[in-house]
């Protein structure tokens, strides 16, 4: 684990822009991460110097070919970020829009007729996508029921819906609200077992900062990344599709690359910060594995990501020390379940007595930074079935330590304490 390795948290931490201290508001602890991970200093420094670059890509000169090599690498990272071995990466304008396009162009590929399945428990960038091109391409959509208790969906759930003619499907890879993972190889094996030839999209927005990302072992057509939700910036997104998904009609330039998904000239810098994130990556799993393969190295990192934030959420949810964990504090209500296994970063709760608006802002005053969700078009996919219209969400990353989770467990206290004498 990260913590255990002597020197190794102060060395992650020394990496990332604004750690311990907001540009604004002074100090604070950033438990955040879920509406845009802290930024790598590197990142910050691709991002000035290919902002200023004055020359463009495919022309004959020294400057356009080191653009052209910088494209190049970061399609190789991605490729080996999401250990693609086919299909193409490419850059978009956001994770939404990448979602919205891999989702046309399989409903629109795709043999005619059939239905386009989804869950409940979606984020509304693929719901909407799955719902405007079902309308368009005149297929019922299928949403399958997430589990509240849960806060998670199952292949079994998926099964009960699909039948061999499924187009389209898609499947979130982790809930940005309850912060509970889906086994996404068990859904698509499910699907590839019913329906062979449908198109499968998985969304690894909340997923992609939180563990390794495997499309060839999940048996997808595509995924769709949020870089700033993965430690670099905002402006871009990530994409991948399968050849075959690749081969399907698109937009693109008339008699362009067939396999080209990017459109116009896209920002060299974008690919620059993604390679700074895969650089970091594999520095970090090298301090866990001595192998030479940089997929090993990555596997590694996610590995010991996962088991660092696994510890954070056990001592959120269960408590630290002599503190109690948020599920034992009077009042308290967790959205989608208490499980620390299957847990991704992110834990959403309500207190009895205190508005979320209220929590939030002593939450803030203790020097802490968090987000409050509303049962909207973002949220209420999740909230309106539990007849909630609002929670607050605290999500943390890898850089954050047990003492900055003690620091939260203690203001949630004094917050419990003053919702019961609001009470009484």
């Amino acid at each position: 684990m990260i913590a255990e390795t002597p020197g190794l948290m102060e060395a992650v931490r020394s990496r990332f822009a604004h750690v311990e201290s907001c540009p604004f508001e002074g100090p604070r602890i950033f438990f955040e991460n879920a509406g845009g991970a802290l930024r790598l200093k590197t990142v910050i420094d691709s991002s000035a110097a290919h902002a200023g670059y004055p020359d463009n890509q495919g022309r004959d000169n020294p400057a356009s070919q080191a653009l052209m090599a910088t494209i190049t690498r970061g399609k190789d990272d991605m490729a080996l970020f999401l250990n693609a071995p086919g299909g193409q990466c490419f850059v978009g304008e956001s994770g939404t829009e990448v979602l919205f396009r891999l989702i046309r162009t399989a409903a629109l590929g795709a043999q005619a007729g059939g239905q386009m399945i989804g869950s409940t428990l979606e984020h509304p960038a693929s719901a909407s996508a799955m719902a405007r091109w079902a309308e368009v391409t005149d297929r019922p959509l299928v949403r399958v029921a997430h589990d509240d208790a849960s806060g998670t969906v199952t292949a079994d759930a998926y099964r009960a819906a699909l039948t061999p003619e499924t187009r389209v499907a898609t499947i979130v890879h982790t809930s940005p609200v309850t912060g509970m993972s889906v086994d996404v190889e068990a859904v698509a094996a499910v699907i590839r077992q019913i329906a062979p030839a449908c198109f499968i999209i998985v969304d690894g927005i909340q997923h992609a900062s939180h563990g390794a990302v495997d499309v060839a072992a999940i048996g997808a057509d595509g995924y769709a990344l949020s870089p700033y939700k993965m430690f670099s910036r905002h402006g871009y997104g990530v994409g991948w599709a399968s050849d075959r998904l690749t081969a399907c009609p698109k937009e693109q330039i008339v008699n362009g690359p067939a396999a080209n998904w990017e459109m116009g000239t896209r920002d060299s810098g974008a690919y620059a910060t993604f390679s700074d994130v895969v650089e970091y990556l594999d520095w970090l799993g090298a301090t866990f594995t001595d192998s030479p393969d940089r997929r090993t190295r990555l596997e590694a990192a996610g590995q010991a990501i996962r088991a660092h934030e696994e510890h954070l959420m056990r001592a959120m949810l269960q408590g630290a020390g002599n503190l109690p964990g948020v599920v034992d504090m009077p009042g308290v209500q967790v959205i989608g379940g208490a499980a620390v296994e299957g847990r991704e970063g992110v834990v959403s709760l309500r207190l009895a007595g205190m508005a979320s608006a209220d929590l939030v802002a002593h939450l803030r005053e203790s020097g802490i930074r968090v987000h409050i969700r509303k049962n909207d078009h973002y949220c209420g996919n999740i909230l309106g079935p539990l007849g909630l219209e609002d929670c607050i969400r605290v999500s943390v990353c890898h850089y954050n330590t047990e003492d900055e989770v003690r620091r939260f467990l203690s203001a949630m206290t004094q917050a419990v304490a003053k919702a019961q004498h609001a009470v009484d």
